[in-house]
């Protein structure tokens, strides 16, 4: 790989009495071009991106299989604004809503001002910002998407591609752990960019199918379930919806599919209104499994869940990646996530496909099980045996010095086991051991801290709600682009809950000289163990989740929240001091 220049970043600071603006040039000393004296960039600013920002342990480049997706194009706005930030052909800082009619079309999305006293449309330019295409990136990149390809090649076989993914194409899944730092922080600020535009615009969007979830287990919901889809099933709708269920209530005798069907048939038949031209009803109720959100999440236009905070993570665990924008109706026991009333469900949803909704993106952890390997395999990465198994061995390696250090030659010293999109929390706890576990912490390619404790607990802004604030962390603005790490029972009391940015690759590992393996969950589902030797990737994730949101304050909905479900800060109130003498009397 050839050396070449590390990027600059040229900030002009202004002197006292000019305007507060930034000038960027890449010549900032030549007075021909900019016009302006010496003086003037006495207080410039250099930026500098060395070359030690491109490091990327060579373990963590090794990609994790996921099913690719049918096709690229899909109708849900929020991914195809993201995948515009991505593109590598229009720059790290796709300007978010620039081009929109181009990638969704004019019958897709309508772009309409948050304030209702303004009918008119905003304009994608004035929503968005002047850009210009750009190849992003620092000088290894091209070696790292060629080895990309190459691992995917060697996976699926040299003349095999994945589904949707064409001859010579990137894989379309590139984990946000192989980001160099830049790229990170591009990718993080594209996203916290695109979340505040989108908190200030209304979005009309064009809803034809809908994915409904509720708890299958759950008899009341089951009802409420099946009034919902009558109803957008029903005649008086102009939109011949479709309307995607679990596939577990398909035989249900509560939601009774096939009543449902001749329910809506009649009103039809009661109405004089034909089918001709359209699908007929059983064509519009269709089922879902888990396979079909996870390989085909553009499938679907819209997600409606009734339940609790509960139910609205398991629609982040069922899409991985893509998720379409959730509108939650609160049926749980808290609410934090579930901001509308099921009762006025049918106004709702009116306004929702006809006026349009307001999203709030809330940032997601992309979490990697990285297994240790054994000492002296060599790219053997599909390897399924661990250290763990060979104590011998194992005591004569550190944890410290293989995630800090260098790597030798061609070997690994971890191979990736699954990656997961959290939404809530990943806690690594002792499991059923009676003893402390042992953790060593590390940020980007520093160690952090060796801690003993019953686990940590690393959260999203989200999640602190959760179990974060059950464990002594602090309370998160949603909208903060922040990670988390509170420490469970710690046996150190100097160890307190840190709070770190969303653009640092956080690793939670178990030396190898533990006592006994710790245990991983991830949303609080899939638990896994994790062996000494063992480590868990923690960074931001590049596929948010598109919560639908209550018009009006985002700020002062998440108070209510609080103040309503945690009772925050509530006490009775003191007695004024007047009052309090006329009692002392």
């Amino acid at each position: 790989m050839s050396e070449t220049l590390p990027p600059k970043i040229n900030l002009h600071l202004p002197k006292s009495g000019e305007p507060d603006e930034m000038a960027a040039s890449s010549t900032p000393h030549d007075e021909d071009q900019s016009g302006g004296s010496d003086g003037e960039y006495q207080h410039a600013l250099e930026v500098v991106f060395g070359p030690e920002s491109a490091h990327r342990r060579k373990s963590s480049l090794v990609t994790v299989d996921h099913p690719a997706y049918a096709r690229r194009n899909t109708e849900c706005f929020v991914h195809a604004l993201l995948e515009s930030q991505r593109d590598h052909r229009r720059g790290p800082h796709n300007r978010n809503l620039d081009n929109v009619d181009d990638l969704l079309g004019d019958d897709n999305l309508c772009i309409k001002e948050v304030d209702e006293k303004s009918d008119s449309s905003v304009s994608p330019n004035d929503v968005g910002g002047e850009g210009a295409e750009s190849t992003p990136g620092q000088e290894d990149q091209r070696s790292w998407k060629q080895l990309l390809r190459e691992t995917c090649t060697d996976m699926r076989g040299a003349t095999q591609n994945p589904p949707g993914i064409q001859h010579g194409e990137e894989p379309n899944v590139v984990h946000s752990r192989l980001l160099t730092k830049k790229q990170l922080s591009d990718m993080t600020w594209g996203v916290r960019k695109l979340s505040k535009r989108l908190g200030s615009i209304k979005l009309r969007l064009n809803v034809r199918s809908i994915f409904l979830l509720t708890k299958a287990y759950d008899e009341t919901l089951i009802w409420k379930a099946r009034d919902i889809v009558k109803w957008l099933l029903s005649p008086e709708r102009e939109v011949r919806y479709t309307v995607w269920v679990e596939n577990t209530l398909r035989m249900n005798k509560r939601f009774d599919a096939a009543g449902l069907l001749a329910e809506i048939d009649q009103e039809y038949a009661q109405k004089g209104i034909s089918h001709d031209g359209h699908r007929k009803i059983e064509e519009r109720l269709k089922y879902w499994d888990n396979n079909l959100c996870r390989t085909r999440p553009q499938t679907f236009d819209f997600i409606v869940t009734l339940g609790g905070d509960g139910t609205v993570l398991y629609a982040s665990w069922l899409f991985q990646r893509v998720v379409p924008p959730v509108l939650s109706f609160a049926l749980g026991s808290l609410g934090f996530l579930t901001k509308f009333d099921y009762e006025q469900f049918q106004d709702t949803l009116t306004k929702a496909f006809r006026d349009g909704v307001t999203v709030s993106l809330r940032l997601r952890f992309e979490a990697t099980v990285m297994r240790s390997q054994k000492k002296g395999k060599q790219g053997s990465i599909g390897n399924e045996e661990g250290l763990a198994d060979d104590d011998e061995v194992g005591m004569h390696r550190d944890l410290i010095e293989e995630l800090v250090g260098e790597e030798k030659g061609d070997e690994r010293t971890h191979r990736p086991d699954g990656s997961h999109e959290i939404l809530n929390d990943i806690v690594v706890d002792r499991g059923p051991n009676p003893t402390m576990s042992a953790t060593e912490i590390f940020g980007d390619d520093e160690h952090f801290t060796s801690m003993q404790a019953d686990g940590v607990c690393v959260a999203t802004p989200t999640g602190s709600t959760a179990y974060n604030l059950a464990a002594g962390g602090s309370l998160c603005h949603p909208e903060n682009p922040v990670i988390l790490v509170t420490a469970i029972c710690a046996h150190t009391l100097s160890f307190r809950p840190i709070i770190l940015p969303d653009t640092i690759v956080l690793r939670v590992g178990v030396p190898y000289d533990a006592r006994a393996s710790s245990w991983a969950s991830f949303d609080g589902r899939e638990r896994i163990e994790l062996k000494p030797g063992d480590y868990v990737t923690i960074s931001a994730s590049r596929f948010p989740f598109a919560n639908v949101m209550q018009p009006g304050s985002r700020s002062e909905d998440w108070i209510n929240s609080i103040s309503g479900k945690l009772g925050w800060n509530t006490r009775q109130r003191q007695k004024s001091y007047k009052a309090y003498k006329e009692c002392g009397k």
